[in-house]
């Protein structure tokens, strides 16, 4: 069970380095009300992932350490 938390970051980074996304777009699919599943939270506090301002608006951006996350774990090559 403690590996699920990493898992789900893992899934959230590799989603946002797909492409940008809009910051409200991001906290409407992975928030959560669980205490325990702090998935973006996590995700942010690990410097995996940024938010940027753009044109469009807030987006949130994959970092350098994101990158290296998901190479370390065979998501980006």
């Amino acid at each position: 069970m403690a590996e699920t938390p990493d898992a789900l970051v893992l899934d959230l980074v590799e989603w946002i380095a797909r492409e940008p996304r809009p910051y409200a777009e991001v906290l409407e699919v992975w928030r959560t009300s669980c205490p325990r599943l702090t998935i973006w939270e996590d995700a942010v506090d690990r410097g995996y992932v940024a938010r940027r301002p753009s044109v469009e608006g807030m987006r949130v951006t994959v970092t350098e350490s994101g990158e290296t996350f998901l190479r370390a774990h065979g998501r980006m090559q």
